[in-house]
């Protein structure tokens, strides 16, 4: 690993290339991001051009986060963000945990035979916005040389604990200029004077900053500020030190030096390092806050509250019990350095666990069902409590916990318990694999991200309980089972919404009317809840009582309709009804006012059918259905569907049921379960859909013979 201050050279070929990239673009700073052979994680290991402290929340980035990093890797292409208000624009969630004026490009890199993982370059506002075809060059040829360095390599290079800082390439400074003359100058000043390095730690301190801080030379060079001077060791010192490097913008903030005495600290800051200048506070302002006469900031502190933000707002997006797990061990885990996860809930005095990460699952069983007891474990004393606490080492765990089981392999621990409404309803587990101290920056959010973490949980439990409940009766309703004919193949789906309830009034049903008919239903309840679900139910069984009594397909659909209207239910229904002659080959349609089916001949092109479709069912009209009467060979495919398939906002439905006629052609020979969730994937690839999906596949095939 690169020392601090170490020229990267022979010895470092991935830093020289790194740093040779941000000298030849023109760049502020630059880093690469390697993928994790472990997990879906992006691992910085190593920077050029800014502190390694200031880039702490994004050491880790998860693969899936929707940010321009992760989005290079993920789709292979140059992204670049111009400026910030294209960042909110484009990655609202990033813009968040990274507010400042900056412009960024990532790319990826990509070797002979695999995507390494990405390069990220920096450059100040004060640069244009666009992106020329000379920097484009540029940055493209960088990533290639970096690639190649990585493909070189004997092994991929180690994940790191914390990424190793190289220096960038400077022109020589020219002749005349007079060390002494310079630090006498310095010494002159009635200001105090600090130089930070790029790691953030005191490189030189003058006579009156020594002063000030109440700390010798010696007690604070080579030192972090706040390991030297405890009173720094603030959220507010760590946001405004990380705003001034990643921003370059002057910053200002006035700190309560104990007992009683406030100090102004300025900081300016470059690709070299940070000075900071610090004064008397002449005014009464409270610690933490902006000295009335410092020079503006660029951009306001971030850090922590802004990785707090970018939480919370994702938090927002969970469904399921799942998603917050999900989220939690895809964003939480990488932002903390944390490897590991336990998540769990107390049901009858025991706990359970629903969900981990970075665990082997023989672990969890070992921890299943331990009682809560408060005096046994920390996450027992967090749930009797509802107080936090962190472990930095298995020591300390052992003093307090002697009787805790030992049965994983991790080093730290932070036991949040998941508080809502002033009740405990579960316990979430930070571990780690090696010691960790936590700040008092880390503390301070990782204690409210648990409150956020408890009520986006509870919101979760509630959604899955009315979730279990829809879709318990959805297949209440719905055929079991559909029979089976000799000479007919069949396929069915149906997929509730992604969104709201998840229980809708989509059905499908298969008839056996005789060894050779069968009546085949498709059909779509209006609304999207437990009434519509249950209406659907007694139009299923209408059709299905119309049609076992022998009626034509008008005749069904008729009946139905009056049946629909005597219930006065106030909603309609659409429905097709198809009357499939086996031994003649044949289909006769009748359409209740819903979309056409689709029909592929035996080695022909999939197309919509022509057919003249009547009203809705449930307004008792009396109307008439027409009838249409088709072709439908050996190996031809019969496909009805529901409008939640081809219905997509902002799109023609004519256009999306003629592409997936298309499509429909283009499968082949597929079986009909692949053939169905090929369809379904086509029109749905991101398998998001707000409406529900009801779909019925029908192919006639050697077997059924004519009784005649």
């Amino acid at each position: 690993m690169t020392g601090r201050g170490e020229q990267p050279g022979a010895t470092d070929p991935l830093g020289e290339a790194l740093a040779t990239a941000v000298h030849r673009t023109g760049a502020m700073a630059g880093s690469v991001y390697v993928l994790d052979p472990e997990e879906p994680v992006l691992s910085l290991v190593v920077m050029c051009g800014t502190a390694v402290d200031a880039a702490e929340p994004w050491w880790r980035m998860p693969l899936a986060a929707q940010a321009p990093l992760p989005e290079s890797v993920r789709e292979e292409r140059l992204v670049w963000v111009g400026c910030q208000e294209d960042m909110a624009r484009r990655y609202p969630r990033a813009a968040m945990a990274f507010p400042f004026q900056l412009a960024m490009a990532a790319t990826p890199l990509r070797g002979v035979s695999r995507c390494w993982g990405a390069l990220v370059l920096l450059w100040p506002p004060s640069r244009p916005d666009h992106l020329t075809l000379r920097r484009r060059g540029h940055i493209v040829f960088s990533a290639r040389r970096i690639a190649r360095v990585l493909d070189e390599a004997a092994q991929p290079p180690a994940i790191p604990e914390r990424p190793r800082l190289v220096p960038v390439h400077h022109p020589d400074a020219g002749p005349g200029r007079s060390a002494r003359a310079v630090s006498g100058f310095v010494e002159r000043l009635p200001l105090g004077a600090l130089a930070l390095d790029l790691e953030g730690r005191v490189s030189f301190a003058n006579a009156a900053a020594v002063e000030l801080l109440g700390r010798s030379a010696e007690q604070l060079l080579g030192t972090l500020p706040w390991q030297s001077l405890p009173w720094l060791d603030t959220p507010d010192w760590a946001d405004t030190y990380r705003t001034a490097v990643s921003s370059r913008e002057p910053l200002a903030m006035t700190v309560l030096r104990p007992p009683d005495r406030r100090l102004d600290f300025r900081l300016y800051a470059d690709d070299s390092g940070v000075s900071v200048l610090i004064t008397p506070s002449p005014t009464a302002a409270q610690p933490g806050r902006q000295s009335p006469d410092a020079p503006p900031a660029g951009t306001p502190s971030t850090g922590r509250i802004y990785r707090l933000m970018h939480l919370a707002a994702a938090l927002t997006e969970t469904v399921s019990v799942q998603d917050v797990i999900d989220l939690t061990a895809d964003q939480v885990l990488p932002a903390f350095g944390a490897r590991g996860m336990i998540m769990s809930t107390a049901e009858a005095g025991r706990l359970r666990a629903i969900g981990h990460r970075g665990y082997d699952s023989d672990v969890i069983a070992h921890l299943e069902g331990l009682p809560i007891d408060a005096d046994l474990t920390p996450v027992g004393r967090a749930l009797v409590t509802g107080a936090p606490s962190f472990f930095a080492n298995r020591e300390e765990l052992t003093r307090s916990y002697p009787g805790a089981p030992q049965i994983s392999d991790k080093q730290a621990w932070a036991i949040l318990p998941l508080i809502t409404s002033g009740h405990p309803i579960g316990c979430c587990v930070l571990a780690y694999d090696h010691p960790h101290v936590f700040t008092a920056g880390e503390r301070s959010v990782l204690t409210p991200l648990a409150g956020l973490i408890a009520q986006a949980l509870d919101r979760a439990r509630l959604y899955d309980a009315k979730h279990n409940l829809a879709h318990a009766l959805q297949q209440t309703l719905l055929p079991h089972t559909l029979p089976t004919m000799n000479g007919l193949d069949v396929a069915a789906r149906y997929l509730p919404g992604s969104y709201g309830i998840e229980v809708g009034g989509d059905f499908y049903d298969l008839i056996r009317l005789t060894d050779t008919t069968a009546a085949a239903v498709i059909g779509d309840v209006q609304g999207h809840d437990v009434t519509a679900a249950a209406l659907m139910g007694q139009v299923r069984t209408a059709v299905h009582s119309h049609a076992t009594a022998g009626a034509t397909p008008d005749e069904v659909l008729t009946r139905t309709d009056r049946d629909l209207a005597d219930l006065d239910a106030g909603r309609f229904a659409t429905c097709l009804y198809a009357h499939l002659d086996l031994a003649r080959h044949q289909a006769v349609l009748a359409s209740a006012g819903h979309p056409p089916p689709l029909l592929r001949p035996p080695g022909g092109q999939g197309h919509v059918v022509d057919i003249d479709p009547g009203p809705p069912l449930g307004f008792g009209l009396g109307a008439s259905y027409p009838v249409t009467t088709v072709s439908v060979p050996v190996g031809a495919v019969l496909a009805l569907y529901t409008d939640g398939l081809v219905e997509i906002p902002g799109t023609d439905i004519g256009r999306t049921t003629a592409d997936l006629a298309r499509h429909l052609t283009a499968s082949g020979d597929l079986a009909l379960h692949h053939l169905i969730d090929s369809l379904v994937q086509h029109t749905r690839p991101t398998g998001r859909h707000a409406d529900d999906i009801a779909l019925l596949l029908l192919q006639p095939t050697n077997g059924a013979t004519d009784p005649r």
